[in-house]
């Protein structure tokens, strides 16, 4: 790694807050492409158009999706923008080539039916580890924070008596989250009776507030498999993962009434272009909705 990268990353991470995992994904697509300009013997500072279009055409070439091609874009238009700070180049290159287009996904969400059919199927289990996992269940969709924002929940992060979270989100920014009271039963339950249980397993004190069944910090990967346990325990299979209940409790925000900006604030978005997803999912819900209910919804216009 060059002397320019290490001081770009440190400068992401000191100076810009931001997360370990998102300086690790910056460096991967930095190191690709510097490999992709040693083949092509073009130094950091002889980067062109040509160089830069030629490398997105091997990479789509190769299957990378137009999503991580565009991801890499913004990576390396920003480090050459740092470099040009620093006067190591005098251009970027990367501000005169555009990202590939990417087909716009909307975010799937549930119906609220079934979450209500979720919530109660799952409180019917009468296993050890139910009321940490209808705790689980009702945090991500009453509060719509991430899995990597659940599992780094320490003890003194979660307020039951005054029912919100404090939450670090992305670029380590931090929020404070409301949940219901329905939410605050469960999350009651699980501290009082289960999690000292669990805590009681493990050879050190760890201050996360969700534990896994070794007294231990949930990983992210274990919340999914927790979320897949839920489908089979419940016997309800509805492709049940964290984002879903993220999204679905954007989506739900919006059908009742909610401002764009306050939902932007609960669910920690920096830009509100990121929140305004959520108002085409409403629109395709009515959409869909209006087709099924309404009774001349499918009846073709008759001729005169």
């Amino acid at each position: 790694m060059n002397r320019a990268t290490v001081d770009f990353l440190n400068h992401l991470k000191v100076e810009r807050n931001y997360s370990d995992k998102t300086i690790a994904s910056y460096s991967a697509d930095l190191d690709k492409f510097f490999k992709f300009i040693l083949k092509e013997g073009v130094k950091m500072d002889e980067v062109d158009q040509i160089i830069i279009r030629n490398y997105l055409s091997e990479e789509l070439a190769r299957g990378v999706s137009k999503r991580s091609c565009a991801r890499s874009m913004s990576a390396l238009r920003h480090f050459y923008s740092f470099l040009v700070t620093e006067k190591v180049v005098k251009d970027n290159p990367f501000i005169f080539v555009s990202s590939p287009k990417m087909d716009k996904k909307y975010p799937h969400a549930l119906y609220k039916e079934q979450i209500e059919n979720i919530f109660k199927e799952n409180a019917k289990r009468t296993d050890e580890l139910a009321s940490r996992d209808q705790a689980i269940l009702e945090l991500l969709y009453y509060s719509g924070i991430r899995a990597a924002e659940l599992v780094s929940l320490d003890i003194q992060d979660v307020n039951i008596n005054q029912r919100y979270v404090r939450v670090l989100g992305k670029g380590r920014k931090e929020r404070m989250v409301p949940f219901t009271a329905e939410c605050q039963k469960s999350l009651t339950d699980y501290n009082n009776k289960l999690r000292p249980k669990l805590a009681s397993r493990s050879q050190t004190l760890c201050r996360a507030f969700f534990l896994n069944n070794r007294g231990e910090r949930l990983t992210t990967r274990g919340l999914e498999y927790i979320l897949d346990q839920i489908e089979n325990k419940t016997g309800l299979f509805m492709d049940l993962h964290p984002h879903i209940l993220r999204h679905s409790f954007a989506t739900h925000l919006l059908e009742n009434g909610a401002d764009l900006r306050v939902i932007q604030e609960l669910m920690g978005h920096e830009s509100i272009n990121a929140t305004q997803v959520y108002t085409h999912v409403t629109a395709e819900a009515m959409q869909k909705e209006y087709s099924t209910a309404h009774p001349r919804a499918h009846k073709p216009v008759e001729e005169k």
